[in-house]
């Protein structure tokens, strides 16, 4: 069987970073792809590890090749992922489990149709307490709470959709979902 892309979005505090990491501990046969930065390197940080830097120049070439699967700003720095390191994994026969936005998450769609997209979706009271348990004011939970009804309302693209109560049985969930 071929091997897929699958794409996790979700709002923030749904968990997907750690569902991710519990599909990546139990599944040898699923891995990341890093993903690439027009930004200067900070010190400590390595090519290749955690990000792959181009300048300017050879990020605008990427993007004119048709390469990236999906790219956005960030804070004045270009972020994105490659269609051709995505296609390497696939072809090493891995299946590739990327997080991302919504918005970039769509884009892959876009791009990628055969992708598999998948929102994480925790219910709104257990959103909610998550957003108290990290708030720093009590502004800022209606704000986030805003943000995820604006996510989910975005999310229409997604093949499926996992809650996200219970992180083990989401991230079981997932890994079913991955095709073998």
């Amino acid at each position: 069987m071929s091997k897929k892309l699958y794409v996790v979005s979700g709002p923030s505090g749904a968990g997907i970073s750690d569902i991710a990491a519990a599909v990546f501990a139990a599944r040898e046969d699923v891995c990341a792809v890093t993903p690439i930065t027009a930004r200067k390197m900070k010190e400590g940080e390595v090519d290749g590890v955690g990000f792959f830097f181009y300048d300017l120049e050879g990020w605008n070439a990427l993007k004119e090749s048709g390469d990236m699967l999906e790219c956005t700003e960030f804070a004045g720095n270009d972020y994105g992922t490659s269609r051709r390191l995505v296609e390497e994994k696939l072809n090493e026969g891995k299946h590739v489990l990327l997080n991302l936005e919504v918005e970039r998450a769509a884009q892959i769609k876009k791009n990628m149709p055969e992708a598999v997209c998948v929102y994480i979706e925790p219910s709104p009271a257990v959103l909610r307490t998550r957003y108290e348990a990290i708030a720093r004011s009590p502004f800022e939970v209606p704000v986030r709470l805003e943000t995820a009804d604006k996510q989910r309302a975005l999310s229409s693209f997604s093949d499926a959709r996992i809650a996200s109560d219970d992180l083990d049985a989401a991230a079981a969930e997932l890994s079913a979902l991955i095709a073998d």
